[in-house]
């Protein structure tokens, strides 16, 4: 509730008014309904009775909207996905979507992300919002060990990453998708992985749709501020993502662990698997012994391997309908 207020006014101040709202509640018990209908009546809301992670409720409020579409292919129809503790300057979606018919090609789009700080009364509303010069994500970075990072998180907004430009996909925490591109992806009646439940289900998203021909853009002039609970500088060795795994909670730890297992799974070509195996095995082996130790491991290797022949079926329905080559998809991950 306490970053409701400031997402909804930032949202119904956009230069660009053609939307409509959907809140998906995910169980909460802090009032956010009494907010919603007492201050944005026009705004849709779907009610859960319990916590479906992100994955289930972004499927939930993308399925709404699919099925209020009065066009069928979902081309000229687009998706913003956004997470509650966002922040958008009133020009934000005017610049998005200014590129999207310039850029027929692309499936996702994003801005560029920088971190807001709160200061909490006892209350918990938040006293002072801090809009910093800190990038919080400028898209996607792939490496060669098959991790993903943020790009530019953690340093100073010097400019440096005001090209626009292609990139391998955008964070899950605010992107506009094209509905056409998700309606390709999309598995049975998911679009994130539903199993996933929680974190990296955007790089998932994101590794597919590369892999079924769409482009992801990122428009630096579009701005946003996140208030980002899980995260680490983008560039630090082993020591530095050790340090930042123990300062995540032994939840978190268990669902980034588990679903960067299936998501390789799910997506990894066979021959980039190989070429990479100097990299990702020693990470991904650190990693193992890590967990396995410290943070609820073992239940996260069980569950990957409980859940191994459901990622397969997917990954046969990927390959099924993949566009590009092993070698096109290897160009990202250096």
């Amino acid at each position: 509730m306490r970053f409701i207020p400031d997402l909804m006014k930032s949202i119904m101040t956009q230069t660009y008014r053609d939307f409509n709202v959907v809140v998906i509640d995910n169980g909460s018990s802090d009032e956010v309904a009494v907010f919603l209908k007492e201050h944005y009546p026009e705004v849709v809301m779907i009610r859960n009775a319990r916590n479906l992670g992100f994955a289930g409720a972004q499927n939930q409020g993308i399925r709404y909207a699919v099925e209020h579409w009065s066009s069928s292919d979902g081309n000229d129809r687009f998706i913003l996905v956004t997470n509650p503790d966002i922040i958008f300057t009133p020009t934000f979606l005017e610049e998005l979507m200014a590129q999207v018919h310039l850029h027929p090609l692309c499936g996702s789009f994003g801005g560029k992300l920088l971190r807001a700080f709160g200061e909490n009364l006892a209350d918990e509303v938040f006293k002072e919002t801090i809009h910093s010069d800190l990038i919080d994500s400028t898209g996607l970075r792939p490496h060669r060990n098959f991790t993903m990072t943020d790009r530019g998180a953690g340093v100073l907004d010097r400019g440096q990453y005001d090209t626009q430009e292609n990139v391998f996909g955008l964070s899950g925490a605010l992107v506009l998708y094209r509905g056409q591109a998700l309606q390709e992806a999309r598995y049975k009646d998911e679009f994130f992985d539903h199993a996933f439940f929680a974190y990296k289900e955007d790089v998932d998203l994101a590794w597919r749709l590369q892999q079924f021909g769409w482009d992801a853009l990122y428009v630096p002039k579009a701005k946003a501020y996140h208030y980002r609970g899980m995260y680490g500088p983008e560039k630090s060795g082993l020591l530095g993502k050790l340090r930042n795994w123990r300062r995540k909670s032994s939840i978190g730890n268990y669902y980034s662990t588990r679903n960067q297992w299936l998501m390789l799974i799910k997506n990894v070509q066979f021959v980039n698997g190989l070429l990479a195996i100097p990299w990702a095995f020693p990470y991904e082996g650190a990693r193992f012994v890590y967990v396995l130790f410290f943070d609820k491991g073992l239940k996260a290797c069980l569950d990957a391997i409980r859940l191994w022949p459901v990622m397969l079926k997917k990954r046969g329905a990927i390959r099924a309908k993949s566009k590009r080559s092993a070698k096109e998809i290897r160009q990202w991950f250096v």
